[in-house]
């Protein structure tokens, strides 16, 4: 699943293109992927419309109309926004669902093999009402994740720490692959409970996390299969990974090989050596 540094990447590499532009026509093949309204509404209500500005919360995107409604799109496990200009021609691939065609000819095409992705269309003032939304914790280097803050909310818990950080409602954003090197820079165990943590690994796991966040920005986030960016390029940050997806690896810190285990249902990559 995209997690925040490739959702940030996907924002970045399409806001150029799509802010200004007008909205004229909409193509959905897939109509379950449109959560509200219903599909005749949602594209009633884009037609004419024009992109006042692309923003994002955690994992969703949100294109801003010049009505002040929303679109917030979530790509979940493996939806792609890609855009098209008109010169490149329009080859529909067989999981391209959405189309969303503008005032230039150009096209924003929504692509999604497992079709777990959700499109909304309301007023900015109702995104409370997309509960995965409204309920999300403040974002990795955002003002209001500060050290008082992940000390006070996260780690004042019982609960085992990669759990802790990977709920949505505490910490916005992160997903599988950023907690699990987060944790092996902060030479922490995935199975830890938030609460076991002294000051200096606490200062170490939120440098770390944020880190983290940063370098996967930097590098166009992590592609292993289907993550591309908005132009529908891969990103780069898997070649920089110390733990994730490198089973049997050594560690390139002390040679270890990388293990793994479940946590929480989750499968979590780590270095039995380096990580206490």
């Amino acid at each position: 699943m995209p997690e925040m540094p490739e959702v940030e990447t996907v924002r970045r590499t399409l806001q150029g293109k799509v802010v200004g532009r007008k909205i004229e026509n909409v193509d959905i093949n897939l109509s379950r992927l449109v959560k509200w309204p219903d599909v005749f509404e949602f594209k009633a209500m884009l037609f004419e419309r024009t992109i006042t500005n692309l923003g994002r919360r955690g994992k969703y995107l949100l294109f801003h109309l010049d009505n002040n409604w929303v679109m917030a799109v979530h790509l979940r496990m493996t939806g792609q926004l890609s855009y098209r200009q008109h010169t490149e021609g329009l080859t529909r691939e067989k999981h391209t669902h959405i189309a969303i065609w503008f005032d230039n000819q150009d096209v924003l095409l929504y692509t999604d093999i497992r079709t777990f992705g959700a499109f909304y269309l309301m007023p900015f003032e109702e995104l409370y009402r997309i509960s995965g939304l409204s309920l999300l914790g403040p974002e990795p280097l955002s003002p209001d994740f500060t050290l008082d803050y992940f000390k006070q909310n996260v780690l004042s818990r019982s609960g085992k720490i990669k759990p802790l950080l990977l709920n949505q409602n505490l910490i916005g954003g992160l997903g599988n692959i950023y907690v699990d090197e987060a944790l092996a820079i902060a030479g922490i165990d995935p199975e830890r409970s938030g609460c076991s943590l002294n000051i200096d690994e606490t200062k170490r796991l939120y440098d770390a996390v944020n880190r983290v966040i940063s370098d996967g920005i930097e590098h166009g986030g992590t592609t292993f299969r289907d993550y591309r960016d908005g132009e529908g390029k891969k990103g780069s940050h898997q070649n920089y990974l110390l733990v994730y997806g490198r089973f049997n690896q050594p560690c390139a810190k002390c040679g270890t090989l990388i293990a793994r285990k479940k946590v929480a249902g989750r499968t979590s990559h780590y270095c039995p050596n380096c990580q206490k």
